[in-house]
């Protein structure tokens, strides 16, 4: 499969385009990014878009979708979907979004939005998140490529290993147990990663025993 990717300077999102083989069939995954670099595989490959796969209607990952749909007469497509050679599934990952889906492609290629990410999760409601990720994505072959809304691509087996939110549900990391404040209200520290905007991510307990994964950016430490 052929595959290019774009990112945005400031969000840091990523816009993909995939094609099946020189001359061929391919679909566009989001669009919340300059559109010139996949235009140019498109154009440099022959391809013949078909679809534009949505993982999630956030206005990071929306931008050009009008653009593109009305370029190539092409739908939105937020399903499972046959096009040449290209087999996608759709999973439903709620949790950063209600609607937030992943796509995996000829079972090789996971494009997981907004939900995993290299070294991190998206933020929402711990157990909601927590069911996407382990129950969703990590049932997955570890060795398929995850193509994450943000930054750098990953694998499932890698972040099975080494993403701090998995091997925390997985059982094999502790919590942090530390006390922070998140905007101000008292809370336990659980979780603590890298995030892709330089900021950390954290996965955080009330006092009412209620979990949520934010950015680190709201979490003060001692």
């Amino acid at each position: 499969m052929l595959v290019a990717r774009s990112m945005h300077d400031q969000w840091l999102s990523n816009a993909y385009v995939l094609g099946d083989a020189p001359g061929g069939t391919a679909v566009f995954v989001d669009s919340g990014a300059p559109l010139a670099p996949l235009l140019e595989l498109v154009e440099r490959e022959r391809l013949t878009p078909t679809h534009l796969l949505r993982t999630h209607a956030h206005g990071d990952h929306v931008e050009h979708e009008d653009e593109l749909c009305d370029r190539f007469g092409i739908p939105v497509v937020m399903g499972d979907l046959v096009t040449g050679g290209l087999t996608v599934r759709a999973i439903a990952l709620p949790g950063h979004s209600d609607d937030g889906l992943a796509f995996v492609v000829n079972d090789e290629i996971c494009f997981s939005g907004d939900v995993l990410f290299k070294d991190a999760v998206g933020g929402g409601p711990a157990d909601v998140v927590q069911h996407s990720v382990m129950e969703g994505l990590m049932t997955l072959a570890p060795e398929i490529r995850v193509l994450p809304g943000h930054t750098e691509e990953t694998t499932i087996g890698r972040e099975w290993e080494h993403n701090p939110f998995v091997t925390y549900w997985r059982g094999v990391a502790p919590s942090l147990g530390e006390a922070v404040t998140v905007a101000g209200d008292d809370a336990e520290l659980l979780v603590w990663s890298p995030d892709y905007d330089g900021n950390g991510k954290a996965l955080v307990r009330f006092p009412d025993g209620s979990e949520r994964i934010v950015g680190g950016s709201r979490v003060a430490r001692a």
